[in-house]
């Protein structure tokens, strides 16, 4: 997997993909990282990326003409390293919600060769032109404003990197995360048996595999139930999905 970022801030980018799994799986080469400023693609003394917006209003507006020239260059190093394709990607507030979906398909593109160019932006935006001609897609990471493009970049890098086999010690940890199956996760627990008076629950120390399964899928469909029931409705319920929440509900109405 190839992933470009274009963004006024590489050193943020480059610095925070050093940790963590994404980190581990850039050492062991499961995937690459290559980097873009737009103020390399300027021609004036001062290395300007932004201007005023046409109507006026607060903020300023990040021009076409570097933002090109650096997806460019960006899509030129892929097509050399060796990539079928490019598919360029703007984290934006008004883009499409971001999905496990959406995660495990472009995951999907890049494993067959297509690299994934990322739009960093910063400041009011991005010249609309430059959007409707450069831009494969737009994403947003939630229903938030942030200053820049680049932390949702990086979630966005995280959630593509940790599906790639051999980036996580345990590969059954990315098949049974929240939303794999449409549902949120369970609740985990780990030593010790009792914390501050809090015990964990005797399903979870029987051994009992086929109890401790149920208990999980029980407990994940009521979490989704109370917290998400809109992934609930998307999904549907099978027959003993159905028995298994009313049993978390009736169990929940007496505690």
């Amino acid at each position: 997997m190839r992933i470009d970022v274009v963004t006024l801030f590489p050193e943020m980018v480059e610095h925070a993909a050093q940790f963590g799994v994404v980190g581990r799986a850039l050492t062991k080469k499961l995937w690459s990282l290559a980097l873009w400023n737009p103020r390399s693609y300027t021609s004036d003394p001062h290395r300007t990326v932004d201007d005023r917006p046409y109507g006026g209003g607060p903020g300023m507006v990040m021009l076409a003409a570097p933002l090109e020239a650096a997806l460019k260059a960006a899509r030129a190093a892929q097509a050399e390293a060796g990539c079928a394709a490019s598919r360029v990607l703007y984290l934006s507030p008004a883009g499409v919600p971001l999905t496990h979906a959406r995660v495990t398909a472009l995951n999907a593109l890049a494993q067959q060769g297509t690299g994934l160019i990322v739009l960093a932006g910063r400041y009011e935006g991005i010249d609309e032109r430059l959007l409707a001609q450069e831009v494969d897609e737009e994403i947003a990471v939630g229903d938030f404003v942030v200053s820049g493009g680049e932390l949702p970049a990086l979630m966005l890098m995280d959630a593509l990197v940790r599906q790639l086999p051999g980036a996580l010690n345990d590969q059954a940890s990315a098949e049974e995360e929240s939303f794999v199956d449409g549902l949120l996760d369970c609740p985990h627990y780990t030593r010790p048996p009792v914390y501050q008076g809090k015990t964990v629950p005797d399903v979870l120390l029987s051994g009992d595999h086929a109890a401790i399964a149920s208990w999980r899928r029980m407990h994940s469909l009521g979490r989704t139930a109370a917290r998400r029931p809109d992934l609930l409705a998307q999904r549907g319920l099978t027959k003993e999905d159905a028995r298994l929440l009313e049993t978390y509900q009736q169990t929940a109405q007496k505690e």
